[in-house]
């Protein structure tokens, strides 16, 4: 097949979540012998700097990216709101992207042309008026769920009303796109499920985030000494930023109470300053690292804490693609097959949370067992080359409709 595959930020090099989950699938396409495309948007944010891009990969997608200039600009968002546009969607529109994709849609014939995130939806109308592809959207997250429990848990009544707001907006904007898609492709079962609720006739299916268990070599266990408990995510987005808090606030003080050698590193992207400044017995903070699989393979044990996410975590399955014990929220542990006790720890507390800490610092074996059977599931269920043949056939099923 040829597949475009538009992509709302550079997918090399694969530096955070959604960048992992675009550039893996399109490593994987390639693998199975598909014509792929990549034609990305560079951000303030998120460039593409072609120097950094392997020659082979390169050479492969012809991977090529247009500016848009995505930051929040008050105005526009305030005129947006009154005249009930959705601005967190049009601010990923650019003319400069739409004339070089109505080139290149005149130039080239493609069979899929597959939207990474709903944040690339604007350019449907172009797609349709010059390409006969099918057209799947690649959800990554539900993103108005995100906001619903961001507005859930916000303090501030004053961005309460307005959080519950953009919930709703996103919401109608999210389920609108499905009818006029030719597919989902969902990251998850429960993102599956929500698009299913809807009543559409478009076929959805769960294609998950995938690695390549060979990339991710279990470390060796230091033997010695209490175990290193991490977290390890972009900071500047507010669901972690929220669990990392509540995990400094609420939880840590209490495993600290009972085992005072009890050690917790954090990193991560964009880290705010406070953290980096704060100080807090068996704390360690530190901003982006150079090398994030050898930070988590020197540590033992990860720790998720979110409320407020949706969609699934890719630094889960990767984590126990390193054969890390994990322990998460209900909420971090979405969209991904567990089974609590065996391959993943599930908290629903701070008492919770605590407690299993504190339970792995004491019995290294069982630490030990739920890294072995977290690394047994990435290998059965979320190899990429599994991911590729259900998405394969995901394409097949819809160009059959």
């Amino acid at each position: 097949m040829r597949i475009l595959q538009l992509c709302n930020k550079p997918p090399y090099p694969p530096i955070d979540g959604g960048s992992k989950a675009m550039h893996n699938l399109t490593r994987g396409l390639l693998a199975a012998g598909h014509e792929v495309k990549v034609l990305c948007i560079s951000t303030p944010k998120n460039a593409l700097d072609l120097a950094e891009v392997p020659k082979d990969y390169l050479e492969r997608t012809r991977i090529e990216s247009i500016y848009v200039d995505t930051s929040v600009n008050l105005v526009d968002a305030f005129t947006d709101l009154v005249t009930a546009d959705n601005y967190n969607i049009s601010r990923f529109f650019s003319p400069d992207m739409d004339i070089r994709l109505i080139r290149l849609l005149s130039e080239e014939k493609f069979d899929v042309v597959q939207l990474e995130s709903l944040f690339m939806t604007p350019y449907i109308p172009t797609i349709r008026r010059y390409s006969k592809a099918r057209i799947i959207l690649r959800s990554h997250n539900l993103e108005h769920v995100i906001q619903e429990r961001i507005a859930i848990g916000e303090r501030n009544f004053l961005k309460r009303p307005y959080r519950k707001f953009l919930a709703k907006q996103l919401h109608d904007y999210e389920m609108s796109v499905l009818d006029r898609v030719d597919g989902v492709a969902a990251i998850s079962p429960t993102d599956a499920q929500h698009f299913a609720e809807h009543g559409s006739n478009t076929p959805i299916a769960t294609i998950p985030f995938g690695v390549e268990p060979s990339e991710y070599r279990p470390g060796d266990l230091v033997e010695k000494g209490p175990p290193v408990f991490f977290h390890l995510g972009s900071m500047d987005w507010l669901p972690n930023e929220e669990g990392i808090r509540w995990l400094l606030d609420e939880v840590w003080p209490k495993v600290i109470a009972q085992r005072p050698d009890a050690r917790l590193d954090l990193a991560g992207n964009k880290m705010p300053q406070d953290l980096l400044d704060r100080e807090q017995q068996g704390v360690s903070v530190k901003g982006r690292v150079k090398n994030a699989l050898s930070y988590m393979r020197a540590r033992q044990v990860m720790v998720v804490p979110l409320f407020s996410a949706g969609g699934m975590r890719v630094k889960i399955i990767e984590g126990m693609a390193l054969g890390k014990a994990v322990i998460s929220t209900p909420v971090g542990a979405e969209g991904i097959d567990h089974t609590e006790g065996l391959n993943i720890l599930i908290v629903r507390n701070a008492a919770e949370f605590a407690a299993h800490i504190i339970a792995l610092d004491e019995t290294p074996d069982y630490m030990r067992m739920l890294g072995s059977e977290a690394r047994k599931l990435v290998e059965t269920s979320y190899s990429d080359a599994r991911i590729v043949r259900d998405l394969e056939a995901f394409y097949t099923r819809i160009e059959q409709k």
